[in-house]
């Protein structure tokens, strides 16, 4: 889903070295390891870790090579290994970086416990293919180890620049003894940079190449971040250093990477003047799309023409016209916005673009501003308060990934100033779409009236928003029989493995994403729900819902609750039972557990039954309307999250008379 959009903004790197900067070499061209010495001291606290980071030194140089500007990476890591777990993960180093780009050192060993050193250089490296993802990795196949071992890597390459913004993740899910970064540049340039939780600050300072200056971040025993705690955002609550450049003392360029800047560039670029061969082909494209006076309903219909019409491509060139586009039916990402402005335009839609960042990778800081946090695009209509993605085939207004949500955006509107259009932008928030959009209801009637070991199971499943975008587009990528085998899995959940005797869905196809729920109707024999006891009947009604997970907590918590997106349940389960049959147990089906944050509710399982006439009604509701927890309410969400859990193992006892 990256996109890359500043990339394509500035096409080849115009680099803002000096011309009076002579060509350069790079400082750390001779760097290797202590080939004589191979004995690792592990300090006290560490012995009896699984795995320690004990040195990482990084080293970023920015340096001139003919008339262009390059970029030198090296990084030089020595980890401890001191438990099977870690033996497994460890026997392969992959490698990271592709093995096409500009290589200049890549070389691995193995120090063992004895002092015996295992060597390995590039004729080691292998490959390996995910297939699903048709990715190729390169990594070395480590020998020899064993509880005790040093594993030592250096890795060094040359590549393009990175000047408009640079994160580096500075913490791991090991400890690490000391870490150190250095980034070497030309005395004329002058860089901002940012820490984050808890990192010190650079310290800057002058190279051996007197022409260059350094900044340098180092930080010893940094404990470790476990990457297996569940609902959390782990990666943003690294310590993180960020970097970019921001002046060039021999031009006077200042503020070079500004969101201002950048803003009015790409406005240009998305908003072509049209000629009239151009217009045409917009009129014509225009002319195709249904037309109604509901605004949502218009987005609508132009996102699902566009969607269907146009193929993207991160990967295709440019089409110099939108004309061309049309033709084609091919784009990329900034063409394709092309053709969504032409459009909205056309319709007198208003809209801006929004450029933002995956929360759960790189966060949007307002107050740095980094090229990195443009990488994804959505469109924003102020009249309706809704987002569309303009990429993701899959989503329909007001569906978008989530994963841009509930974070900041770049929001780029068009301002007139003496005639002209003109792009302006300021950062807000990215609201994802409220509860009521994902909510997932649920009706069952367990009819005993025939049979009280077989009762007669109806179950009829209402997913909306983002629970019924799992399920929708199937239909329309997939042959018939593979939908229909997709649907007995997803039927399983409900039935119990049990096979079904019906089953009806509606409202499948991209043709009702963000419009209408995804329904699915079953009717199955419950005789797997019941065991006779003596007598009497042990009724597990509480599997009705489907599996529930139920959340743990071995380690103490570190991190606070972060969700994909607000969402609920509505579910109603009427039991019907024979004359003169009767319920025992049916307190328990009063729940009442939730999580209030600053005297509001926002998240609970809440649930409670009426009997009547041999009839019994429950009801209960889930909900999470809040997207971000505090970690001093992790239990208390942990709670509501283990209530549904708990409802499923709920039996009752039923009797005859």
């Amino acid at each position: 889903m990256k996109l890359n959009i500043h990339a394509l903004l500035t096409g080849a790197m115009t680099l803002l070295l000096s011309s009076q900067v002579a060509a350069q070499d790079f400082s750390f061209k001779d760097y290797h390891w202590d080939d004589k010495n191979t004995t690792t001291t592990i300090p006290n606290q560490y012995k009896d870790e699984k795995e320690v980071i004990l040195f990482r030194n990084t080293k970023i140089e920015l340096a001139v090579k003919g008339k262009e500007a390059t970029q030198y990476y090296m990084i030089h890591e020595k980890t401890y290994i001191n438990s099977n777990e870690a033996i497994e993960r460890n026997n392969k180093i992959y490698i990271p970086f592709k093995m096409d780009e500009s290589v200049l050192v890549t070389k691995a060993r193995v120090i063992q416990k004895d002092g015996k050193v295992i060597t390995l250089d590039k004729k080691d490296i292998k490959e390996e293919v995910d297939e699903e993802k048709q990715i190729k990795y390169n990594y070395f196949a480590l020998t020899g180890l064993e509880k005790g071992t040093v594993i030592e890597t250096i890795f060094m390459l040359e590549e393009g620049p990175d000047l408009d913004g640079k994160t580096f993740r500075m913490q791991s899910n090991v400890p690490m003894a000391h870490n150190e970064l250095q980034l070497i540049f030309p005395k004329h340039l002058k860089f901002k940079t940012k820490c984050y939780n808890g990192l010190p600050e650079p310290v800057a300072g002058t190279a051996k190449d007197t022409l260059k200056s350094t900044l340098t971040v180092t930080e010893d025993n940094i404990p470790a971040v476990e990457d297996d705690e569940k609902y959390s955002n782990r990666d943003v609550s690294l310590q993180l250093f960020r970097y970019k450049l921001d002046e060039n003392f021999y031009t006077g360029a200042k503020n070079i990477n500004s969101f201002s800047k950048f803003a009015s560039n790409f406005f240009e670029r998305i908003n072509p003047e049209l000629d009239k061969k151009e217009q045409k082909a917009v009129d014509d494209f225009c002319s195709q799309i249904p037309k109604t006076d509901n605004i949502q309903d218009q987005v609508w219909n132009i996102e699902n023409k566009i969607k269907k019409t146009i193929t993207y491509n991160r990967y295709a060139d440019s089409n110099e016209t939108i004309a061309g586009i049309i033709k084609t039916k091919l784009a990329n990402q900034v063409d394709l916005l092309k053709i969504y402005m032409a459009v909205l335009k056309q319709f007198k839609i208003e809209s801006k673009v929004v450029l933002a960042s995956n929360r759960f990778d790189i966060p949007f800081d307002k107050n740095f501003e980094s090229y990195e946090n443009l990488d994804e695009a959505l469109l924003y209509f102020p009249a309706i308060k809704k987002y569309l993605t303009p990429t993701e085939i899959e989503y329909r207004i007001p569906l978008f990934p989530d994963v841009l949500g509930n974070n900041n955006g770049l929001f780029i509107s068009q301002k007139v100033f003496g005639g002209v259009a003109m792009g302006i932008s300021d950062i807000s928030f990215i609201e994802l779409p409220s509860i009521e959009v994902t909510n997932d209801i649920m009706d069952i009637t367990a009819d005993f009236s025939e049979d009280m070991e077989n009762p007669k199971i109806t179950t009829n499943l209402s997913f909306g928003g983002y629970s019924a975008l799992n399920f929708q587009p199937i239909k329309d990528f997939v042959s018939a029989e593979q939908y229909q085998t997709i649907l007995k899995d997803i039927a399983k959940n409900y039935t119990l493995d049990t096979d079904y005797t019906s089953l009806k869905t509606e409202n499948d196809g991209v043709e009702n994403i963000g419009k209408k729920p995804y329904i699915m109707k079953l009717t199955f024999e419950g005789k797997e729900l019941i065991q006779n006891a003596g007598g009497n009947y042990l009724f597990s009604v509480g599997k009705l819902i489907g599996s529930q997970m139920e959340l743990y907590q071995e380690n103490k918590r570190t991190l606070p609750v972060e969700i994909e997106h607000p969402h609920s349940y509505t579910r109603t389960i009427t039991i019907i039972l024979p004359k003169g049959a009767k319920a025992k147990n049916l307190e328990k089906f009063i729940m009442d557990v939730k999580t209030q944050i600053n005297n509001k509710t926002e998240a609970g399982f809440v649930s409670n039954y009426s009997e009547k006439d041999g009839k019994i009604t429950v009801t209960n509701t889930e909900f999470y309307s809040a997207v971000n927890y505090p970690l001093d309410k992790f239990t208390d969400y942990k709670n509501v999250i283990n209530a549904a859990a708990d409802f499923n193992k709920i039996v009752i006892m039923l009797s005859k008379n």
